[in-house]
């Protein structure tokens, strides 16, 4: 089979279904661990599932440049989110020397 007669060469299905593998990835840590750095690593790939998913289809609009914009804000908001997210795992770890998600309810308290 060469590469023309693949769906998944270069076409917008072979996107969409890398940008599905990434979010289902992605969902099935933040479901099936419990450590919240390994949650914390689910949730920022599935954003980057979505980004691809965008990405994919501005490319086969013709590369819509406000997508791209888009695209641009949203890393700009992920960076913003990894860093107060690490920053309240840290906290946690140091308050509870723990990083166990069910350890983190007992915050609410």
């Amino acid at each position: 089979m060469t590469c023309m007669d693949s769906i998944l060469c270069g076409s917008l299905q072979g996107y969409l279904v890398v940008s599905l593998l990434l979010f289902a990835i992605g969902l099935a840590a933040v479901l099936l661990r419990r450590t919240l750095l390994m949650q914390f690593m689910g949730v920022e790939l599935m954003l980057n599932a979505a980004n691809v998913a965008l990405l994919a289809f501005a490319r086969f609009r013709g590369g819509d440049a406000q997508a791209m914009v888009f695209y641009l804000f949203i890393i700009a908001v992920a960076a913003c989110e990894a860093a107060v997210g690490l920053a309240l795992i840290i906290g946690l770890y140091r308050h509870r020397d723990t990083t166990d998600s069910d350890r983190a309810s007992s915050l609410k308290q």
